[in-house]
């Protein structure tokens, strides 16, 4: 299980960043949030580039979703790993559920 910062960087891309507890410590406070859904997507399904809509937390609960950025490289994300998405803007990023498990997530907006 891992913490990961997806964002829009200085050039305007987006990049994702791996993030520890004890560097972050902002991490172990209550943030307001606005409601949580549930999103299950098939083996394969793939979404080409976007922006995050909001502000949000993506739990990955089963499955494995890999996503993609601007420079080619590709981030694995597994059950357990926790991604705050905030490149809300640029050309974003890829998703595409890899291997043969459905992608499960919980998805936590920002208020």
């Amino acid at each position: 299980m891992a913490i990961f910062r997806l964002y829009t960087n200085g050039d305007g891309k987006s990049q994702i960043d791996e993030l520890d507890l004890p560097s972050h410590p902002g991490l172990t406070e209550a943030i307001d949030t606005q409601d949580i859904s549930f999103r299950e997507w098939a083996p394969g399904h793939f979404i080409d580039w976007h922006p995050a809509p909001r502000r949000q937390y993506i739990i990955s609960l089963s499955g494995t979703i890999d996503v993609g950025l601007e420079d080619g490289t590709t981030h694995r994300f597994m059950p357990g790993d926790a991604r705050l998405v905030e490149d809300t803007s640029g050309k974003g990023h890829t998703t595409l559920v890899s291997g043969d498990e459905p992608g499960i997530t919980a998805v936590i907006p920002l208020a």
